[in-house]
């Protein structure tokens, strides 16, 4: 399966002129959230490492939100 369809969840940089970054849903935009928790206010390296894990969770699932 093309690893594009299965990307999900991406890091953008957060436009507030911090250096935080937030984790988000490619297919809506908004920020991910998990168990309850917004994936916003991380550093660069742990919101890339969050997408990959959520990424790679949603992959295992055969594509589909849990």
């Amino acid at each position: 399966m093309n690893d594009k369809l299965m990307r999900r969840f991406s890091a953008r940089k957060n436009e507030d002129g911090t250096d935080y970054w937030t984790v988000y849903d490619v297919s809506t935009g908004l920020p991910a959230v998990v168990n309850g928790t917004t994936l916003d206010a991380l550093g660069m390296e742990e919101a890339d490492d969050l997408a990959d894990l959520l990424n790679a969770q949603y992959t295992r699932r055969g594509g589909t939100a849990q």
